[in-house]
């Protein structure tokens, strides 16, 4: 199962001036329920949703969404590592939760940040083939 952190999914819009070098096309996709906002805050901002909407109605189709439960609010709420972002925390938060949960899950991210403290927290990271 792989962790579906926004930078990856953001680099994959095609508002996006980046396509990120790794693919998870064929791994099970799970995220957080705010990915979905993350994903369609940007065409919304930039006036664009109607016509770049169907590309991010088609990367949630593929993504488990899953709750901001107790629990992965209440760890959110624990320190961390190293200082992060609230969102990062969230889906650090999740991601933990799953593994927690005995999930075999490994975080998919673009974030240097986020990924450091990943490897801090001992949740393994995603290393796809080049796409």
């Amino acid at each position: 199962m792989i962790y579906l952190e926004a930078s990856v999914a953001l680099a994959w819009q095609p508002i996006q001036d980046r396509q990120p070098k790794v693919s998870v096309c064929d791994g099970t996709l799970v995220s957080n329920r705010l990915l979905e906002c993350e994903i369609w805050t940007p065409p919304h901002s930039r006036g664009i949703a109607d016509s770049h909407g169907e590309a991010a109605r088609q990367l949630i189709g593929r993504v488990a969404l899953m709750a901001l439960n107790p629990q992965v609010l209440a760890r959110a709420l624990d320190a961390f590592p190293a200082p992060l972002r609230t969102l990062d925390a969230l889906n650090l938060a999740s991601c933990a939760y799953l593994a927690d949960q005995c999930q075999n899950v490994e975080l998919a991210s673009c974030d240097r940040r986020m990924n450091e403290v990943a490897r801090a927290m001992d949740v393994p990271l995603f290393k796809p083939e080049a796409a």
